[in-house]
Parts: C-alpha cells; structure tokens; sequence
C-alpha cells in the first residue's frame, strides 16, 4: 500500500487529508470484501495513481479552497500535470465537479480528466483533456 501526500497548487504540504492506494487491486478487493460494485470509482483512482506512478511521476493529492485535486503529478526536472479520476461523465454536476476544480487552477502546465466515459478518446475542453482509461494506460498522458 503507497501512500499519497496532500499538496496545494503552490506545494505548501498539508498532513491531514492523506490518501492511501494499493499496489495491487486484487489484494485491495480481497480485504475489503463483498462483491465491491460501488468502489468503481475508488478501484478506477487507485489504477490511475499505480499507473502514473509507472509512468515515473511523484504523485501527490492537490488542495484548492474550492475542492480537491485527484492527483497533482510531478516528474524530475519539473514537468507537472494535474489529474482528475472518474468514472462515467454523464451529467452536468459530474462535468462541472470533475472538469471545475481543473479549470479553477490558473497555470499552464497540462490537466486532464481520465474516465470510463463512452466514446471518449481524447477530447478538449477548455485546455482540459479528457481521456478514456484504456487511452491513458495504452499511451499515458502524452
């Protein structure tokens, strides 16, 4: 199991709302039990945070005032993206939460919205780039 710090946008470090993930989700389900349907989200969060992980990035949690931050993502020498997991954007308050938090940061370093959306490959909106899942693990954020 890793576990994930909190930062804001501009890295100061916060200790409370710390995340945990699993390294392997076949343990993950085995120790919480039961058939799990509605973790979907939490399993979906946990592959991405593994993955990018994979992909070389120190993970972290981001804190604005206004919400949370699934993943601000960092490589060495500096290159940053910020992350939001979720997993099916079918409605405007889904839109508005997952795509608002992302659009509230004002730099201009990558963000993007990873999800088992239907038919959703990789779209822009706003400067905010939605990808599919399976899009991300095949080709990662690039």
């Amino acid at each position: 199991m890793t576990k994930s710090r909190t930062i804001t946008t501009s890295t100061r470090l916060f200790e409370s709302n710390d995340k945990y993930y699993f390294e392997d989700n076949g343990i993950r389900n085995a120790l919480a039990g039961g058939t799990r349907e509605g973790d979907i989200e939490k399993v979906i969060e946990n592959v991405i945070y593994n993955h990018l992980i994979r992909l070389g990035y120190e993970v972290n949690v981001g804190q604005l005032q206004a919400g949370e931050i699934d993943f601000v993502c960092t490589k060495p020498g500096g290159q940053r993206a910020y992350v939001q997991a979720s997993y099916i954007i079918a409605d405007k308050s889904t839109h508005d939460r997952e795509f608002g938090n992302l659009h509230a940061i004002k730099d201009n370093y990558p963000k993007y919205v990873i999800s088992l959306t239907p038919l959703v490959t990789r779209a822009d909106d706003n400067g905010v780039t939605h990808l599919h899942l399976r899009k991300f693990l095949t080709e990662g954020l690039g």
